[in-house]
């Protein structure tokens, strides 16, 4: 019966240097060409529904990725799935907005109704037993 031996592996024997992967950051500001604010109000909690007569062609990479998977979903929802600070893709959403590409849903102010706070809260409430 033999039993494999480990071998002692010396440091400056048989290494060869490999390329580092570096985890890539890219600053926030380089996204929303410096702009720290939205033009348009936007809460996290309002709905996003997407135009359908644009297709988002040409618009950059981050601002794709916001277009195409925002339909139906809050501000919130958005910054999470496409894994961006929420202020980013708040510029990029007013920017969509402004363009016509995408449409805020109305959300709830200081005057709204209770029948309008019951609305929203049920819409949400649908909205999580749907995931």
């Amino acid at each position: 019966m033999s039993q494999a031996v480990p071998r002692e592996e010396h440091p400056e024997e048989h290494r060869e240097e490999e390329p580092v992967k570096r985890a890539r950051f890219v600053r926030p500001y380089t996204i929303t060409a410096g702009r720290t604010k939205a033009t348009i109000d936007l809460p996290v909690e309002a709905t996003l529904r997407r135009d359908s007569a644009y297709d988002g062609s040409q618009l950059g990479v981050a601002a794709h990725r916001i277009f195409d998977i925002c339909d139906t979903k809050s501000v919130a929802e958005v910054s999470a799935l496409v894994s961006m600070p929420i202020g980013v893709v708040r510029v990029l959403l007013s920017d969509l907005v402004e363009h016509g590409m995408v449409r805020v849903q109305a959300t709830l102010t200081d005057t709204s109704s209770l029948d309008e706070r019951r609305e929203l809260i049920e819409r949400t409430l649908r909205g999580l037993r749907a995931y």
